[in-house]
């Protein structure tokens, strides 16, 4: 028993020694794990602050370089700040003679320090690679043999900037101070010496500084000479007009407006001198108001001379309206004289040929008066369009659906020696624009061009759609906007740049004697200024020449033509209808009654407004009003259209029109189912018109 109660005891030693052991080492255990916990929540506090911190951070490691043991170092590691403090991004890896090579040994001269002695630095230097400005402070990561320093910098260029911005401050000051001065006694002695008249009052009107110019012209106007302190209207208390006028020209200045007003004043010899007054508010270095100050000039001489130099302009443009009104009669005379001959001696030998009997010699003298009779039309048009008031009749229209046919025309009249080639944009736009005028005006342009081209070359047609900007318009005499453009160039002689300014003047001609009217270009300016566009015209004397009309786009849809009517109907509608024609020449008159009821309408005519309107009052079933819009008596055509209406609230009405009095039209805007033809007209002209207003009635 006494042997196994020893072995037993043993046992529980052993036992006890084993639990020992085994809770040595979970403790031991436990120990290890706290302190890795608690290193690794070191490195990650460590890892946060170095990736947060707004000072620049990093730790480079030496190496050797290419100029010997310990001649450069990497970047092993670096925070995000590194680069916002020197403007240098993903420098981990990087050698710092790949960096900045120029100024690297400087750097390793300082840190090579750090590392051989272990002993910390502070300094500031300029990264000259970027321009900053650091402060820097460095210490050796230990051990030595680790060959590592850690660098803690920040960016202080701001305030490196400010500091030599103070230094050179104070370096000038006193220069400053001394350039002040002298810059304010300068200032003093050009105010001094200025002719203008300088006064400087407070809010209440107390003077707080004058110039002797201003003190010396104050008093020989009212007799008393002011001085600093003095009241500006308590001066003139005994001169109450005076005091008036003084008010009225300072209260606008004193209540804080800032303005340039001319005035008048009654000097002591009776003369009356005009002053020119600006008026300026006087500011505190706040900015708050606490005067005004006043420059007053007299202009009385300026005046006088602008005066006489109006006087002397209106001369010279009523001149040159004259030289303008001389050469254009005289091309006038000279092609209507033309022209009238051609007409008289047509007449003149019909009358004959009638008389001897001989009927059949007619057709030629009346093709030969029907022919002049033209020309004489064309000329009068080309004189409205050059003088804008052309009656137009605009619809909206694509202009390269007219180039077909146009082209083929312009190709038979240029001759085989000319190439004619057109150069149509895609997608343009619609223009508002009387066709036929545009026609003629394309025609007259590829003229002038064929005739710069006598030995051959070539005419191009270009259209295009345009934005104008609103420097571009200033430049071109246009409103900004959208615009339709048909440009006409030649491969010709050119125009001297001396008379580029004048093609567009009426009679206006380089062409010999006879062979030019000098109407051409003034029509295609005044079709495209009354079309509410521009025309422009650019030249290289040898190189050609290029036109370019400007038309207004027309934001609204393209309008159809209109189909000819048959001769059927144009008699079925003749036969139910009545005109009633209102117009002063008995020839005229006589020439449309003829020719309406030839085809079948019944007619009413009238010498004068009044008549006709009691014409129309009395029958009341009249469908056509034809008025001319030149009416002697009172009443315009217009008028008498606008009375007809009262009458006839449906009427349909046409005018015929001879020249400005296109005006009272409002320039060819008129109103639904209106219609204008313009003098002289074709009777074909004139029956296809009214037969189109009263099929629409």
């Amino acid at each position: 028993m006494c042997v196994l109660d020893t072995q037993q005891r043993d046992l529980s030693e052993l036992q006890q020694r084993a639990l020992k052991v085994l809770a040595n080492q979970v403790m031991s255990q436990f120990e290890m794990r706290r302190a890795i916990r608690e290193r690794t929540e070191q490195a990650d506090l460590y890892r946060t602050l170095f990736d947060t911190m707004d000072e620049g951070f990093c730790i480079i490691e030496f190496c050797d370089g290419p100029y010997g043991p310990l001649s450069d170092y990497v970047h092993v590691e670096a925070n995000a700040a590194y680069a916002l403090n020197t403007g240098i991004p993903n420098v981990v890896g990087k050698k710092l003679r790949e960096m900045v090579g120029d100024e690297a040994d400087d750097w390793v001269k300082r840190y090579g320090r750090v590392l051989r002695t272990g002993e910390p630095i502070r300094f500031e230097r300029e990264l000259e690679a970027t321009g900053r400005y650091l402060s820097l402070s460095a210490f050796r990561i230990e051990p030595a043999s680790r060959k590592q320093v850690a660098v803690l910098f920040q960016d202080v260029t701001a305030r490196r900037d400010a500091e030599l911005a103070l230094i050179r401050l104070n370096e000038t000051l006193e220069a400053r101070v001394t350039e002040a001065i002298a810059e304010r006694r300068l200032l003093a002695d050009v105010v001094e010496a200025t002719h203008a008249f300088v006064t400087i009052v407070d809010l209440e009107g107390n003077w707080l500084a004058m110039n002797s110019a201003a003190a010396r012209e104050f008093e020989r106007l009212f007799g008393v000479l002011p001085h600093v302190g003095d009241n500006l209207f308590g001066l003139l208390a005994d001169r109450p007009d005076h005091a008036a006028l003084m008010r009225a020209s300072w209260a606008p200045a004193l209540a804080g407006e800032e303005f340039v007003t001319v005035t008048q004043i009654d000097g002591p010899d009776g003369e009356t001198r005009s002053y020119e007054l600006r008026f300026n508010a006087l500011r505190n270095v706040e900015g708050e108001r606490i005067g005004v100050f006043q420059f007053a000039y007299d202009v009385t001489d300026r005046l006088r001379e602008q005066d006489r130099f109006r006087a002397t302009e209106e001369a010279l443009r009523q001149a040159q309206k004259m030289e303008a009104v001389g050469q254009l009669t005289g091309g006038l005379a000279h092609d209507f004289n033309n022209l009238l001959a051609g007409i008289s001696g047509s007449f003149e030998m019909i009358g004959t040929r009638l008389a001897q009997g001989r009927a059949r010699d007619v057709e030629k003298y009346l093709t030969a008066g029907q022919g002049a009779t033209r020309r004489a039309s064309a000329l009068t048009h080309r004189l409205l369009a050059f003088s804008r008031r052309q009656t137009l009749s605009p619809r909206s229209i694509v202009i390269n659906r007219l180039m077909s046919e146009l082209v083929e025309l312009i190709q038979r009249t240029a001759g085989p020696a000319i190439e004619v080639e057109t150069v149509a944009a895609a997608g343009l736009w619609p223009a508002l624009v009387d066709a036929n005028q545009l026609e003629n005006a394309i025609l007259n342009l590829c003229i002038n061009a064929r005739d710069a081209m006598p030995d051959g070359g070539r005419i191009t047609i270009e259209t295009a759609n345009r934005w104008i900007d609103r420097q571009t318009a200033k430049a071109h005499g246009l409103e900004p906007g959208q615009y339709v453009t048909i440009s006409v160039s030649d491969t010709g002689c050119g125009i001297e740049k001396d008379i580029l300014d004048r093609v567009f003047d009426p009679f206006f001609t380089t062409k010999p004697l006879g062979e030019g009217t000098g109407l051409g270009l003034s029509m295609v300016y005044g079709f495209a200024r009354q079309s509410h566009g521009h025309v422009r015209i650019y030249s290289e004397v040898g190189q050609g020449t290029m036109v370019c009309l400007y038309l207004p786009r027309n934001l609204g849809d393209e309008e159809p033509s209109e189909p000819e009517p048959s001769a059927l109907q144009t008699l079925r509608t003749a036969a139910e209808k009545t005109v009633l024609i209102v117009d002063d020449e008995p020839s005229v008159r006589m020439l449309v009654v003829d020719a309406l009821e030839e085809l079948g309408y019944t007619c009413a005519e009238a010498a004068t407004g009044a008549e006709g309107i009691e014409i129309l009052r009395g029958a009341g079933d009249i469908d056509l009003l034809i008025t001319d819009v030149g009416l002697p008596g009172g009443m315009n055509g217009r008028e008498v259209a606008e009375r007809a209406r009262e009458v006839v609230s449906d009427l349909r009405i046409l005018f015929i029109t001879g020249y400005a009095e296109n005006a009272v039209l409002n320039h060819g805007h008129i109103g639904h189912g209106m219609e204008v033809l313009t003098k002289p007209f074709a009777v074909n002209d004139l029956v296809a018109r009214v037969d189109r207003l009263l099929r629409d009635s």
